[in-house]
């Protein structure tokens, strides 16, 4: 169901997806939801179209802790719940032990009784098969359809009553405009049928009417004349619809309520690129078409949040994370969108008068031999240790840290656990803002002027830092090159060539030797970013640079903050 080249390429769902199969007659209609914290905005409203969920949890790794926040927002619905442990055909499947956490899981979550007596299934995705008995696996996964049709409750509702449709998710295509998405819960939905408009939270309502309505088939879409309870359809037509409204008969004009979406707690600043190289490399470069793709994504994804900033030039863009945003970046560069983004800022609160801040809950798996590290590191950040335990030469700890504390993190983590280390993090809240936390206490190589790159002008740098560029990459006055352990920042001429005389010398004609550069990713280059830099970001390159490109300028308004 995965089919966004970015799912593919991370092997993370990013986006809800819909689907359905037919059983003995019968139409089961799936939805698989992501299960990061970043992209929660897309669990909580399809939550909305189930009745039930499928615990699914792997055999050896046990409950994740995405797992736990999806799991806890289908608690807190009073969805039914079945346990599914999959891979169960592992050789070092632990089922018995993953089962007691999966209980314990839902103990802490505070499941009725009626949730923890959940059937359980054993399963191979891989194989095509579920069992309820462990030791006796079976050939087929019709146990979990049997299962799914005899402890879920199939929709209810009056197919004969007015129409009542909440809508869980908005696509959009250029051909037809908006497309909703939502599950009917009272009567029967139709094509070239006028339907009335309602919002929960604003109770006001309008005239419309439907064009075409689809519903999923497998994982695709079908054109149907009409629709009834249960089912989950898209239909096009509405020219302004979005998620939350509810579409009735106008005849009954009757709002649901529509869940309450956690807020943004991150901020970042989009603007159009006005660099050296601005324009270049990209298609789409203009704030028009900046302002317009950003306001486009609002529409199909509800968890975030853009407004117009100071400058006719940037937009403020608020998401629940950085991956969040950086998804939406990369998708950017994708489509031939030429931008600049600023350094990730977290979204404080007043609550009761009191500045407040967001904090995460991170769950680390770490080498018994980088808690040292690891520890001092999460310190520095304003973190603090709530749990610690010891399994074999691995640890596995548990930190409240302020949002700000992780912002540039994820990059220094694997290096200080050798790549071993496993983070996963959820929001835990808004508490008091801590003091200062210290992010990046390392300076920059910043390039002297405007050039392609040269060997000899990279081999006379090089041992002052890591370099991020290979000779014949173009630079410009401002941008960042590499990175020095000093704290100050230095600027170095990257283009020099060598001087050519008349006169040889043993060994002056050797090759130079350069180390490897460090080619950094989007979500590295984003960590990397400091508050006076920003990412460059074309379909081709990324590029970190300075906020003013001019040293003697730079240099005035460093003395002038310190005075």
């Amino acid at each position: 169901m995965d089919n966004n080249p970015l799912e593919r390429e991370r092997g993370i769902t990013i986006l809800a997806k819909n689907a359905s199969c037919m059983y003995k007659g019968i139409k089961i209609n799936i939805v698989d939801t992501p299960g990061h914290i970043d992209f929660s905005g897309e669990v909580e409203r399809v939550l909305k179209m189930i009745n039930g969920v499928v615990l699914l949890v792997d055999a050896y790794e046990g409950p994740m802790p995405q797992t736990r926040f999806v799991l806890q927002k289908a608690i807190e619905m009073n969805h039914k719940i079945i346990i599914c442990i999959n891979k169960i055909d592992r050789p070092d499947e632990r089922a018995d032990e993953v089962l007691e956490e999966i209980y314990e899981l839902l103990l802490e979550l505070n499941a009725s009784s009626e949730q923890l007596d959940s059937p359980i299934l054993y399963a191979s995705g891989r194989d095509g098969f579920a069992s309820k008995d462990k030791n006796d696996l079976g050939d087929s996964i019709n146990p979990l359809f049997e299962t799914i049709i005899s402890h879920i409750d199939p929709p209810s509702g009056d197919e004969k009553g007015p129409l009542q449709v909440l809508v869980s998710a908005v696509d959009y295509n250029d051909y037809v405009g908006r497309i909703a998405i939502g599950r009917i819960e009272r009567g029967k939905i139709e094509a070239n049928k006028e339907v009335a408009v309602c919002d929960y939270h604003t109770n006001k309502s309008y005239k419309s009417k439907i064009t075409n309505v689809y519903q999923f088939s497998g994982i695709k879409q079908v054109p149907v004349q009409s629709a009834t309870v249960g089912d989950i359809v898209s239909f096009s037509g509405i020219e302004n619809i979005t998620i939350g409204n509810t579409v009735c008969a106008p005849e009954k004009v009757e709002p649901i309520t529509f869940v309450k979406i956690s807020e943004p707690t991150i901020q970042m600043t989009f603007s159009v690129n006005n660099s050296p190289f601005g324009g270049k490399e990209g298609e789409y470069v203009t704030s028009r078409h900046l302002r317009s793709r950003l306001y486009k994504e609002t529409l199909k994804d509800v968890s975030l949040k853009v407004e117009d900033g100071a400058l006719t030039d940037s937009f403020l863009v608020s998401g629940r994370g950085e991956i969040h945003l950086s998804i939406l970046i990369e998708n950017m560069r994708r489509e031939g969108y030429e931008f600049q983004v600023s350094k990730p800022k977290v979204i404080y609160k007043k609550i009761d008068g009191v500045l407040s801040e967001p904090m995460e809950k991170v769950y680390l798996d770490i080498p018994e031999s980088s808690i040292g590290i690891v520890i001092e590191k999460f310190s520095k950040r304003g973190g603090e240790l709530e749990k610690m335990t010891t399994v074999g030469n691995r640890a596995k700890l548990e930190y409240v840290i302020p949002e700000r504390g992780l912002i540039g993190y994820r990059s220094t983590f694997l290096t200080d656990t050798r790549g071993e280390g496993i983070m996963h993090t959820i929001f835990h809240g808004y508490s008091p803002k801590k003091g200062d936390v210290v992010t990046r206490n390392h300076g920059v190589l910043i390039a002297f002027e405007t050039g392609p790159a040269t060997a000899y002008g990279l081999y006379s740098v090089q041992d002052r830092g890591v370099l991020f560029i290979k000779p014949g990459t173009m630079v410009y006055a401002g941008m960042v090159v590499g990175a020095t352990p000093k704290k100050d920042d230095i600027v170095v001429n990257v283009c020099k060539k060598k001087q050519l005389t008349n006169m040889r010398a043993a060994g002056s004609d050797e090759a130079l030797r350069l180390e490897t550069p460090k080619i950094m990713s989007l979500e590295e280059s984003i960590e990397f970013l400091d508050n006076d830099e920003m990412l460059e970001v074309t379909p081709s390159s990324l590029r970190i640079r300075k906020n003013e490109l001019n040293h003697t300028m730079r240099m005035r308004t460093a003395l002038h903050n310190k005075n």
